[in-house]
């Protein structure tokens, strides 16, 4: 009985041994050539990668069908007599806004856009906001094409995503509007409502003070 249990250990151990022996290439070459496949795929393996990240990008767009940020009041305007996507009828759609001295031009839109927005600070445009028809364009049609054309986003929220770079934010916002804003002139008027905001409160402490 003893000498039956040893020579069935004896066997689980050679069939151990076997099925290791099957894993692995016996013949030297064999393990070198294995050796080699391995350190391929490995050198391989960086660009597969690197072909699923977010592509590049190209430099974001400063305007929409010639109409770019930067453009002055009456140049943006004669563009807008001409431009087929927007039903604009002149002085009626220009806007003065007393608290910031600016003004804003708002059209209706035809086909794909439902309405246009145009603001201006000292007579340049500075927000070009452009509302879609959600009815003919969807946000994850116009998001993947953003994202294939210019890349990974600088921020990215279920509401919005923005991709920023030197001067210029654009981003795509829910349910369908894109904006684009020249940062530069716009964290400039935040600074100086900011600062006026100081001066006002200034103005409080100081009345104050007299009673």
């Amino acid at each position: 009985m003893m000498a039956a249990i040893i020579v069935k250990k004896a066997h689980a151990r050679r069939g151990q041994r076997r099925s290791w022996a099957i894993s692995m290439p016996r013949h030297p070459r064999r393990r070198v050539y294995a050796a080699v496949l391995l350190a391929a795929l490995a050198f391989l393996a960086p660009p597969i990668f690197a072909q699923a990240a977010a592509p590049a990008g190209q430099p974001l767009p400063i305007g929409f069908r010639g109409i770019t940020l930067g453009m002055g009041l009456d140049q943006v305007k004669q563009m807008l007599k001409t431009e087929p996507l927007v039903r604009y009828r002149g002085d009626p759609d220009v806007s003065f806004l007393p608290q910031t001295s600016q003004f804003l031009i708002e059209c209706e839109g035809n086909s794909y856009l439902r309405r246009a927005y145009f603001q201006f600070a000292d007579s340049r445009l500075f927000i070009m906001i452009l509302v879609l028809d959600t009815r003919t364009l969807d946000h994850f049609s116009l998001y993947s094409a953003l994202f294939s054309k210019y890349g990974q986003p600088a921020s990215l929220s279920p509401q919005e995503v923005v991709w920023q770079s030197g001067p210029v934010r654009f981003s795509l916002e829910r349910p369908l509007t894109v904006k684009y804003i020249d940062n530069t002139t716009f964290s400039a008027l935040l600074s100086k409502g900011g600062a006026q905001r100081d001066l006002d409160q200034l103005s409080r402490e100081k009345f104050i003070e007299q009673f």
